[in-house]
């Protein structure tokens, strides 16, 4: 079987599984264990008692207000990191915009006014 060049099923992208889908054998090193995959792992973590909920992490204990406070901090982070412009580019870009408005404005009523005046000299 023939491999592609930048398969993601290559060992060399970093999946330790082939391009069929196999785990390849991982040789122990100095005594320890074979490496599990994340599937046989879950599987291990069900049988010992755990019950594999992914609710049962740190998130699901957090009341509403703890969330909401958490979510608010990061929308106040979040707006430090953006770069507001200076008062002199919001009126340049400000006045850009306000030219290219009337610019597309006056090609609009152009051509509205022509395809009047074409409609009245066709239909009278």
């Amino acid at each position: 079987m023939t491999e592609t060049t930048g398969s993601t099923a290559t060992p060399e992208s970093g999946n330790p599984e082939g391009a069929d889908g196999v785990a390849d054998e991982v040789t122990p090193v100095d005594g320890e264990e074979k490496a599990l995959s994340r599937r046989d792992r879950k599987r291990a973590n069900r049988s010992a008692g755990g019950d594999g909920d992914k609710k049962a992490g740190r998130r699901a204990r957090k009341s509403i207000f703890a969330r909401a406070a958490l979510f608010y901090r990061q929308i106040i982070a979040e707006l430090r990191k953006v770069v507001w412009p200076t008062r002199n580019e919001l009126l340049q870009y400000t006045s850009v915009v306000v030219v290219f408005v009337v610019v597309v404005m006056a090609v609009v009523a152009s051509l509205d006014f022509g395809f009047s005046k074409l409609a009245l000299w066709i239909f009278g």
